[in-house]
């Protein structure tokens, strides 16, 4: 059962997901940590814990809360670029060389909201896009991961789009400005613990605007997956409870189409991944 981040009577705690409702933890296990990133931090004790809450007391049904973003203030939010084989391909018809090692960008954690919020289209860009994300949420402090040992420091896992506002992203080689934007972070709708999917590398995603199908693809067509990616970026930084990997795109983006098909205030872009669960975002006017 997934682990949630949510707002219930003006208060900001967890709670585990039975269907239609969860248990507020801070009642059916207030031993626990109260943020998703001290209870990654506590490790097995924690998880444990987790596990043996049962349905029933301090059950709150999901139509009388709102959902938060499971990881509101992580240290690091990274994202890959180009690791689908389709999105790749569809990149190099636009003159797009596919690069021979991972490339890397941060995505300021500034952008951060939750799964069922707005995302603003800045007034300086004319070129709103999306990407639909499997996101990793690393589960313990680790640097210099095997690749063989990568999917032991992986906490859990949540929907993504990575929001990408093109014609500043293509400014600079860094893409961080354009993948940066207010309310470009959107990520939910909880956190699954890793313990409770069997393969990451195994998951159908689709993006959807407006109803529309835009992107469709699976996990397992990433070009470097997951462990290759923890053991990569693991050998460069420290990797600490709680940093958000988010783990590439399929092809289908607007920006690649012919012609291009950018989002636009009153769209609404839905993200779902097979076993994780979906986010959904109305795209609103930049009125700062």
């Amino acid at each position: 059962m997934p682990l949630v981040h949510f707002s219930h009577n003006g208060r900001a705690r967890l709670g585990k997901l039975f269907g239609d409702h969860l248990v507020d933890l801070s009642t059916a296990a207030p031993r626990l940590p109260a943020t998703v990133i001290d209870f990654l931090a506590a490790g097995e004790g924690a998880r444990e814990a987790f596990h043996a809450v049962g349905d029933g007391e301090g059950a709150i049904a999901l139509s009388d809360l709102r959902l938060l973003p499971p990881v509101p203030r992580p240290e690091k939010y990274l994202g890959i670029g180009m690791n689908y084989r389709d999105h790749a391909a569809e990149a190099r018809k636009a003159g797009v060389a596919t690069p021979p090692f991972q490339v890397w960008f941060n995505k300021q954690v500034s952008c951060i909201v939750g799964p069922f919020d707005d995302v603003i289209k800045p007034r300086v860009s004319e070129k709103l896009d999306y990407e639909a994300e499997l996101a990793v949420v690393i589960g313990r402090t680790c640097r210099h991961v095997a690749v063989e040992n990568a999917r032991g420091v992986i906490g859990g896992y949540m929907v993504a789009n990575d929001v990408s506002a093109r014609d500043w992203q293509l400014r600079t080689p860094t893409h961080t400005l354009g993948k940066s934007f207010d309310t470009h972070g959107p990520i939910g709708p909880w956190l699954v613990l890793d313990d409770e999917v069997e393969n990451p590398h195994a998951l159908e995603m689709r993006m959807y605007v407006n109803g529309e199908q835009r992107q469709r693809g699976n996990t397992g067509e990433m070009i470097h997956n997951i462990f290759d990616q923890i053991a990569y970026l693991s050998t460069v930084m420290t990797l600490k409870p709680g940093d958000i990997l988010a783990t590439g795109t399929p092809s289908g983006v607007g920006a690649a189409m012919d012609p291009p098909r950018f989002v636009e205030p009153g769209d609404v872009m839905r993200v779902e991944i097979d076993g994780i669960g979906h986010i959904e975002n109305r795209v609103v006017t930049d009125e700062g």
